[in-house]
């Protein structure tokens, strides 16, 4: 990376009508100590009424706009970057203003390592604050004095994670529910890599932590830059909600928003009582070509049965028969044909089979928890993660009582079926 005095940084702002705000940032944005020449400001207005004017800056500025349609940051967010060149990303919304400071400790962050940076969002009532007060009050923070705004408390919760996760340098794979967009600069790089936000979005809240999963999947370096501090107009969301039940319905559409693009227990629950999603947590590749000689469409069958039995997961039958028998179960699990990217973007886990295999003894879910792992020759469970790393992480090679992976041969899935009817004991009785 170059010397982050010559780094170009592009500054998205996504807009709604908040003229008064954004002015607030537009001459925040006017303070960075990153070199001016370098940085390049987009307003991307999400449908505002009158269209906003930055006015002269000393910095390039531009404004791109698309239709009201609804609250779609995440869309103005991807059409305000596609406005851009600079090497490093910068979103910061219309109500968010960032401390002289802010634009160079994401670069620093940039530049030891990281690819996707979440800063310090701090809270204050800016709604009466003039660009004059706003400067002196910038200037005066450094200085010990001047006039200042009333001050909210930060999100205890989110102050907690960041100490926990040492800056999210040691988080796992929940580390995308502590990036906020508000706040967020990535790597043009990785950016376009995973394809932008997820536009799909309506309401408020989600999108952020959708972008950061797929990121995360993608193999990127998280970091907390504790000295890219920007100041929100107004308390948290949990300030801002009337009262719970207002509150309790705005998680509600949150997160079944996220439910439906980020996998994992966080969001959907345990798999074993979970629901059927577009994009399951572990894909399945089962390559129905010459390379498995000798399997029939039964075959496939039980295996995937037996690798869908209390799973979030999907199979993907490639070569041979696989449109035969996805039409003959007609299961929204299974699927014919290669993995469409926007699925292998999503999920944590891979297993490729060779060969169809079935699983006894212990679910897919199950062996997610120690994944990578491999049980007998034919099974293994990847990290979608570490397939875009290199950390050498080793393979677990389970050899537990019970549980096998073996070739599916000769099936006889009516035999099969009924026995196991035949078998169960009834749970009620009258």
């Amino acid at each position: 990376m170059i010397p982050s005095s010559r780094t170009t940084v592009a500054v998205v702002v996504p807009h709604y009508e908040l003229p008064h705000d954004l002015e607030l940032v537009l001459t925040a944005l006017e303070l960075q100590d990153h070199p001016l020449d370098l940085l390049e400001v987009v307003v991307a207005d999400d449908g505002s009424a009158t269209r906003p004017e930055p006015g002269p800056r000393p910095y390039r500025v531009s404004v791109v706009a698309q239709a009201d349609e609804g609250f779609r940051a995440g869309a103005a967010r991807n059409l305000g970057a596609a406005a851009t060149t600079g090497e490093v990303l910068c979103f910061l919304d219309a109500d968010t203003v960032p401390e002289p400071g802010y634009v160079s400790a994401v670069v620093r962050a940039v530049e030891a390592g990281a690819d996707l940076v979440v800063g310090r969002r701090r809270h204050a009532d800016l709604s009466q604050t003039s660009p004059e007060q706003l400067r002196s009050w910038l200037a005066g923070s450094a200085e010990g004095g001047g006039w200042e705004p009333e001050v909210f408390e930060e999100p205890a919760w989110l102050s907690e994670a960041y100490d926990r996760t040492d800056d999210l340098r040691s988080a796992g794979d929940d580390a995308y529910r502590f990036v906020i967009s508000a706040v967020l600069s990535t790597t043009r790089a990785l950016f376009e890599a995973v394809g932008g936000f997820e536009e799909a979005f309506s309401a408020y809240g989600g999108e952020d932590w959708e972008l950061a999963h797929r990121c995360w999947l993608r193999g990127a370096a998280f970091r907390h830059a504790r000295d890219a501090v920007a100041w929100h107009d107004g308390p948290d969301f949990a300030g801002r909600a009337r009262d719970e039940d207002e509150a309790r319905r705005s998680r509600n559409v949150e997160g079944l928003a996220l439910a439906r693009f980020v996998a994992g227990p966080a969001t959907r629950g345990e798999a074993s009582r979970g629901l059927v999603w577009e994009h399951p947590d572990v894909v399945v590749e089962l390559d129905l070509s010459g390379a498995a000689d000798g399997a029939e469409d039964a075959d496939a069958v039980a295996c995937a049965r037996s690798l869908l039995a209390g799973s979030d997961a999907g199979v993907w039958l490639t070569g041979g028969s696989g449109g035969s028998v996805v039409g003959a179960l007609d299961d929204p699990r299974v699927h014919a044909g290669e993995v469409p990217a926007a699925v292998l973007g999503r999920c944590r886990y891979r297993v490729h089979l060779e060969v169809p295999v079935l699983l006894e003894g212990a679910t897919l879910a199950e062996l997610t928890e120690v994944a990578p792992v491999r049980v007998g020759p034919h099974l293994a469970v990847r990290r979608a993660r570490d397939d875009h790393r290199d950390d050498g992480a080793a393979v677990f090679s389970l050899e537990a009582d019970g549980v096998s992976a073996e070739p599916a041969r000769g099936s006889d899935l009516q035999r099969a079926f009924g026995h196991e009817d035949h078998q169960r004991t009834p749970r009620f009785s009258r």
